[in-house]
Parts: structure tokens; sequence; C-alpha cells
């Protein structure tokens, strides 16, 4: 695994939530397996994009305001 920094870490954890909407909708039931192409996609989609805006929101509250 990947040396991960905190920033990185509380990222994947804000994709949780999407990740868990997701699912929800294919069915926590469905095995792996059994997604077809466009699911997979799905939560592909879902996992990277979530993972990027708190990426992009942490970076933001990093930054902070411009003082001028």
């Amino acid at each position: 695994m990947v040396d991960l920094s905190e920033q990185e870490q509380a990222a994947m954890h804000a994709a949780m939530r999407n990740l868990g909407e997701a699912m929800h909708e294919i069915g926590w039931n469905t095995r792996l397996c059994e997604l077809n192409e466009a699911q997979v996609l799905t939560l592909i989609e879902v996992a990277v994009g979530a993972f990027q805006d708190a990426m992009r929101a942490s970076a933001r509250q990093a930054i902070g305001e411009i003082p001028f």
C-alpha cells in the first residue's frame, strides 16, 4: 500500500459516503463478480471523483485567503 498523507486518508474517508450511495443504488447484496461494466465504471468514477473533490477542498483550506 502507498504511504498516504493525512489529507489523502481524509479524502478516502470522505469518498466512502459517495461510494455507499452508489452501492445502495446497485444493491448491497450484489457480489463484485456480478457487477456489469457500467456499474464498475460508476464505482470507479464515484470513488475517484469524490477523492479529488475532497483533495481540492483540503488544498483550498490549506491556502486560505490571499492577504492582498
